[in-house]
């Protein structure tokens, strides 16, 4: 798939078949459209291409949001994860617009006449039935439909009720995260749940009582982080090896607390070195609540028992 983040870089194809959103989460709603607009590619030879946006129009318009604000705008995807959750689907082409001030300005006609024909060369449309763009959202499927005759375009609606009938929103999906309730959220999404960033050093108080862990700190501040407790994950390493892992979400309440919150990942059978390195995980089952033991001894039983839990959760 060929990314694109500047459209004056595009190459105009002429006879593209199109869909644009955010996206966010590629869930099996957004799976629905997709499909389609292969579908259509396919049949009429033309490239596919998705149009999707960056950054988030909330933090581009209006004052800068609060930290609650924030919290809201948490995203499902980083622009790399959605792009190749994109590309799983043989998308052809995507084309990042940037979100600005002066972008958000625009008319529905001037983002069909400037995005749609002269940059990318629309020739087919698939938009799900809730689709908006332009200037307070005031283009829809009924304008593109009125004027299609003039744009020499073809426009598809995917109907309500062929993406409502998976019963999936990326609310929905958020709502289940912040409970760490990771099995409902992978159900939506049809994938389980990524969360990529870099191993850094900590305080390395994991390796004083046999179970080491690789700190991941994930370098988009808006990535959903799920719920505090410990989970059942698996972890891909810089070299493409996976590993069945236990991960816990919190603040280490036993060996004296962080005022921050961590992220941290024990790989189950590895020994190496993984300082400096991504580290995805991919959350398949929550084990339990993060919680405080009285004495190193507890924790460790606690630990032996979250492995086995973690392992039987993974097979």
């Amino acid at each position: 798939m060929h990314v694109i983040h500047d459209p004056a870089q595009f190459p105009h194809l002429g006879n593209a078949v199109v869909t644009s959103g955010t996206f966010d989460g590629v869930h099996v709603g957004h799976q629905q459209i997709l499909r389609r607009l292969r579908e259509t590619a396919r049949q009429s030879g033309g490239p596919s291409v998705v149009i999707t946006y960056w950054p988030h129009p909330r933090l581009v318009l209006g004052p800068p949001p609060s930290h609650d604000e924030l919290l809201e705008l948490r995203l499902l995807n980083t622009l790399e994860e959605r792009a190749a959750r994109l590309a799983s689907f043989g998308v052809d082409y995507l084309l990042v617009v940037p979100f600005t001030r002066e972008f958000a300005a625009w008319s529905s006609e001037e983002f069909i006449q400037q995005i749609l024909l002269r940059t990318v060369g629309t020739r087919q449309l698939v938009i799900g039935y809730d689709h908006r763009f332009g200037r307070n959202r005031e283009g829809g499927f009924e304008y593109l439909s009125q004027h299609a005759h003039r744009y020499h375009l073809s426009v598809e609606e995917i109907p309500r009720e062929d993406v409502d009938a998976v019963g999936v929103s990326s609310t929905r999906i958020r709502r289940a995260l912040e409970t760490g309730d990771v099995v409902t959220a992978n159900r939506y999404l049809g994938y389980a749940y990524p969360l990529t960033g870099t191993v850094v050093q900590g305080r390395q108080l994991g390796r004083t009582i046999g179970w080491p862990t690789a700190n991941v700190v994930c370098p988009e501040p808006l990535k959903l982080v799920p719920a505090r407790g410990v989970y059942a994950v698996r972890a891909t390493t810089a070299t493409g090896e996976t590993w069945p892992a236990m991960l816990n979400i919190g603040v280490r309440p036993t060996v004296g607390g962080n005022l921050a919150q961590t992220t941290e990942a024990h790989l189950l059978g590895f020994e190496g070195d993984l300082y400096d390195q991504p580290l995805t995980v991919e959350f398949v089952a929550r084990l339990r609540d993060e919680q405080k033991f009285d004495g190193l001894d507890a924790l460790k039983a606690q630990l032996a028992h979250d492995a086995e839990a973690a392992r039987s959760a993974l097979q």
